[in-house]
């Protein structure tokens, strides 16, 4: 069990630290609303993965992948959604570089949006279906023989959980050191033009694959 144990936490830790749009939308949290807004973020991301760590002990996941047609429809709106949110960070971004000074720093978004940095995070994840297939695809082959595949699935899960809560943690952290030199309007703007060309690479990606 400690080998599978291993094994698994490295293959979760891969997959934690390749960029994706969990990722990408917790350092926009970062640079449009500092340490809050990533906090926020991250916490729904973590919510999100949290809803598909259970489906996929219930097997619910697994409905969904025998489901083409239900698959498709979550996989187009989830890639909707980012291309949408996307091109938001793109129109901010084109905004702020009208509106903005080339110095000082970049005044923090309304209440409003902090709270909505949660259901953007919330959103992001749970509307891509592939995590709830690489939930049912990636941890029954580390499950060792003998032991309660839905227990051993929820214990697995919560790993994949922790690590990236570490890692969204590490990232708040060093964000946190450099939160002034974030809020600079031409780092700021940098950060929104890449964001959000990846934002909607991802799903334009996501909805077509």
């Amino acid at each position: 069990m400690l080998t599978a144990i291993a094994s698994f936490t490295f293959a979760s830790l891969l997959l934690v630290l390749l960029p994706g749009p969990d990722s990408l939308v917790v350092m926009r949290g970062l640079a449009r609303d500092g340490r809050s807004g990533g906090i926020r973020t991250s916490l729904g991301v973590l919510a999100g993965l949290t809803v598909w760590i259970i489906a996929a002990v219930l097997g619910l996941s697994a409905i969904l992948q025998m489901s083409e047609i239900g698959y498709e429809i979550l996989k187009i709106v989830g890639g909707c959604y980012l291309v949408i949110l996307g091109a938001q960070t793109l129109w901010s971004m084109w905004r702020m570089r009208s509106a903005s000074p080339t110095g000082g720093t970049v005044a923090m978004s309304a209440p409003g949006g902090r709270r909505a940095g949660f259901f953007t995070g919330f959103l992001t994840d749970i509307l891509n279906p592939k995590i709830g297939i690489m939930f049912i695809t990636l941890l029954p082959g580390f499950v060792p023989a003998g032991y309660s595949a839905a227990w051993t699935t929820l214990g697995f899960g919560l790993i994949y959980l922790a690590l990236t809560f570490v890692y969204f943690a590490a990232l708040v952290l060093a964000a946190e050191k450099i939160g002034k030199w974030m809020q600079t309007p031409r780092i700021r703007r940098g950060i929104d033009l890449v964001a959000g060309f990846a934002l909607v690479g991802f799903g334009i990606r996501l909805a077509t694959e």
